[in-house]
């Protein structure tokens, strides 16, 4: 267990800080939309950000045509989005990502200059470690580890 004394800068950018609440849209496509965790940090947004790019950028072909990487995930494994026209996922998709970008740029961010305690239960902190060019999201605190653990036990369920 860790000293209740230890903190972390906010702007420390081996770590991503998220707080549990809701999107103020709804979403069926883009990951981040359907996840509870809401960014708190520049540093944390700047992240999040990049992976969605990072996820549209990346290219796949459905019935001859291109989609983007959320598209193309959404297609293997959202029933919803598979009883939809390819078209019509596509544009969702769209409309999803200005959505999400419109609300991630208007979140209530903590000051760069400030501190948390490390094993609070108020903030969702998650350890970033690069593995070659892979960065691994590794739950920093007690709390972290059990919303992790319930948030991968809910997709396990919805999967089966």
């Amino acid at each position: 267990m860790m000293d209740d004394k230890e903190t972390i800068n906010v702007d420390d950018i081996n770590y991503a800080v998220y707080k549990i609440g809701d999107w103020e849209n709804n979403y069926e496509i883009n990951q981040i939309g359907l996840s509870n965790e809401i960014p708190v940090t520049k540093n944390t947004l700047d992240h999040v950000k990049f992976s969605m790019d990072e996820i549209r950028n990346t290219e796949f072909s459905i019935s001859d045509k291109k989609v983007n990487g959320f598209v193309a995930i959404a297609m293997q494994l959202n029933p919803k989005v598979q009883e939809m026209e390819l078209d019509e996922a596509i544009a969702l998709e769209q409309k999803e990502f200005d959505n999400i970008v419109e609300e991630l740029d208007g979140l209530d961010l903590i000051g760069d200059d400030q501190t948390i305690p490390l094993d609070g239960e108020e903030y969702l902190i998650y350890k970033l470690e690069k593995d070659c060019h892979v960065t691994t999201s590794i739950p920093a605190n007690d709390f972290t580890k059990e919303f992790f653990n319930n948030e991968l036990k809910k997709i396990e369920d919805a999967l089966d």
